[in-house]
């Protein structure tokens, strides 16, 4: 990888801090750690506790470990794949230890629809309901033998005086009889609803998706209503998950996306630490029933990314912050040795969760640390987002397993990097081999007004994304308009108004006359962000100063009202989109230079130019001519004009 950085550029920063070489940037060769006392991840301990296996999110583990003490509730803020629900899952194994309960369910004998709820030590329903039946099985064995015994009296006296029409009736009216009797202990059984027989850690129940019967508890709907053939109410009961965490943890993931009546409900149940059940639906027989109050003092843990706060309820939200914690969960960590270490831990740890892969060997743990820095898209970070790390930890394991290997090696994890690709990198590749074939992406000679800027599909996926600029005489008394199409977002069409500034700062071109149109091609999905502001002002100066574009040079970066470039994100995936596509330079932001981190193979097919204003950019992409020349001295004139402004107000005295 070639990183050219301008002598000027150098000059020009020797007060600020050291930019980091181009050592620190390419890919580390040494291994990432000492592995002079393991042979494979095999030989790496897996805490036994869940709570403990969390990588990463030490001061998020503090406030579990205080809410679990103390039963509070916790608000998980974060991006999917931190460890929301694993946190959850083992906070419920280090709750104080609690006497849990069985839940029964019995008749009520003056008021059928409204059953009873009873409470026993755990283990103790299951026994309760064997008994009572048991009792009932002596009745029934003797009750069957009479009936059967009555028919066959019957039949045999019908054959003999020949009715045997009559004694047909009668034997179904007996039959109908027999079921009519039941035991008064059969119509009074308990129905165990809580069973927590044999647990040894807090009950844990993960409610995410479910609907309101499923959470607060249900009464089934009976097509048989009358003439003894119903099932009694009590049968009917189903116990919802807030009552089967009862003294344990209920997790609800996107807490925000149920339904604000569903939220009160939940609400209820955590005031009250009881909830009653009855039915859902209005239009079942369930709803005319509502038994006892149910315990269910939980523990909520309700977790979702920034955007649930919109959707939860005021009085939830409340809740929690008032009586429990809200954490905000970090997407990456410092790429430190003992961070690296817990990253060798993750490693055998989903090893060990699978099941079915075989261990890592050294080489293949530097890779996966390497991939984890990628991933953070920063240089001295490693990513949290640990669930798409262990989609690439068992791909690699399964190719390791084809290959009939009895370790991951470095070529395995390579070989499965090709595999696991996301969606969004798979569009790009397929995007990029597209352009290539109709020449979208040119990359050779130059071009008036066309540039090529740079864009990221998801997290990890960069792609060329051509721009073309052209200034046409405007139609209306309002002229001078920038006018941009490629269904931009609301914070691209700001940054493409930003751009109009600098156009009519830099250029000594009369533009009132002129509308100008800047189309970002092929966009069908939209564009947002600003960071292809740099493109666009580029595009539109070539297009206004008749100066063509380097096309083997593509770009990116943000620009504010004043010229300097600032950071954007995903410049690891755009610098590799631009060295796919076959381009030779890539402009970046001077700040994100400490984080890229690209593959081995593009080291060699891209120059890396870093810039820290637009005149940096412009001389750069701009072919050279006597125009560009021109333009770049009327540039620093200005700013050296200002500079002087700026200098002489500053030092001029001032009367009170």
């Amino acid at each position: 990888m070639k990183v050219n950085v301008n002598e000027s550029e150098i000059d020009s920063s020797e007060n600020k801090e050291k930019e980091p070489v181009i050592e620190e940037v390419a890919e580390e060769t040494k291994p990432m750690l000492d592995y002079s006392n393991i042979k494979s991840s095999k030989d790496i301990d897996v805490p036994p506790l869940l709570i403990d296996q969390v990588i990463g999110h030490e001061e998020s583990i503090e406030t579990i470990k205080k809410a679990a003490k103390q039963r509070r509730n916790v608000l998980l803020i974060g991006d999917p794949g931190v460890g929301k629900s694993m946190l959850a899952k083992g906070m419920a194994q280090i709750l104080p230890h609690e006497t849990l309960q069985d839940v029964l369910i019995y008749p009520n004998a003056e008021d059928s629809n409204h059953p009873l709820i009873r409470t026993v030590p755990a283990g103790e329903g299951k026994k309760i309901v064997q008994a009572t039946k048991a009792s009932s099985k002596g009745y029934e064995e003797k009750k069957n033998l009479l009936t059967m015994f009555a028919i066959g009296a019957v039949i045999v006296i019908g054959f003999m005086y020949g009715r045997l029409l009559e004694s047909i009736i009668a034997c179904a009216l007996i039959l109908l009889i027999s079921i009519q009797l039941k035991p008064r202990n059969t119509t009074l059984s308990p129905k165990l609803l809580v069973n927590n027989e044999d647990k040894r850690f807090a009950p844990f129940m993960d409610a995410t998706g479910a609907h309101a019967g499923a959470l607060l508890g249900d009464v089934r709907h009976d097509p048989y209503q009358s003439g003894g053939l119903g099932t009694p109410a009590h049968e009917r009961v189903e116990a919802g998950m807030i009552h089967k965490a009862n003294r344990g943890v209920l997790y609800i993931d996107e807490i925000g996306t149920m339904s604000m009546k569903t939220q009160q409900e939940l609400l209820s149940a955590m005031q009250e630490k009881q909830y009653a059940i009855t039915g859902q639906s209005e239009n079942s027989s369930g709803a005319m029933v509502r038994s006892q109050a149910a315990p269910c003092d939980f523990v909520l843990v309700a977790s979702g990314n920034i955007q649930v706060l919109e959707g939860m309820h005021i009085a939830m939200r409340s809740r929690i912050r008032g009586y429990g914690y809200e954490v905000f969960m970090k997407d990456s960590m410092d790429d430190t040795e003992e961070n690296r270490e817990k990253l060798v831990q993750f490693v055998a740890q989903e090893v060990k969760n699978d099941g079915r892969i075989p261990h890592f060997a050294p080489d293949a743990l530097d890779e996966i640390i390497l991939e984890a820095k990628r991933r953070s898209g920063k240089q001295n970070a490693l990513t949290l987002r640990l669930r798409e790390l262990g989609g690439l930890v068992r791909s690699s394991g399964d190719v390791a397993i084809e290959h009939g290997a009895d370790l991951v090696t470095a070529e395995h994890v390579l070989e499965a990097k090709k595999f696991s690709r996301t969606l969004e990198q798979q569009i790009a590749d397929r995007s990029i081999i597209q352009r290539k074939e109709y020449s979208m992406v040119n990359a050779e000679g130059g071009k008036v007004g066309m540039v090529n800027g740079l864009a990221v599909l998801g997290d990890r996926s960069g792609i060329v994304s051509p721009i073309a600029a052209e200034a046409a005489p405007s139609l209306s008394k309002n002229g001078g308009k920038i006018i941009a199409t490629g269904k931009l977002g609301e914070i691209a069409q700001e940054s493409v108004q930003n751009v109009s500034a600098l156009i009519k700062k830099y250029t000594d071109k009369d533009i009132s006359d002129y509308d100008i149109h800047v189309q970002f091609i092929q966009t069908y999905d939209g564009v947002e962000g600003d960071s292809a502001s740099v493109s666009i002002a580029a595009a539109v100066i070539s297009a206004v100063e008749d100066i063509p574009i380097d096309q083997t040079v593509a770009l990116t970066g943000s620009l504010n009202v004043r010229g300097d470039v600032m950071p954007i994100g995903g410049a690891t995936a755009k610098i590799e989109a631009a060295a796919e596509s076959g381009l030779k330079k890539v402009l970046i932001p001077k700040s994100n230079l400490k984080d890229v981190m690209i593959e081995k193979k593009y080291e060699d097919m891209i120059e890396i130019i870093p810039t820290e204003t637009l005149s940096d950019v412009l001389e750069n992409i701009l072919i050279n001519s006597t125009e560009k020349d021109n333009l770049l001295s009327k540039m620093s004139a200005l700013k050296n004009k200002v500079s002087d402004t700026v200098s002489s107000s500053i030092s001029k005295p001032t009367h009170n």
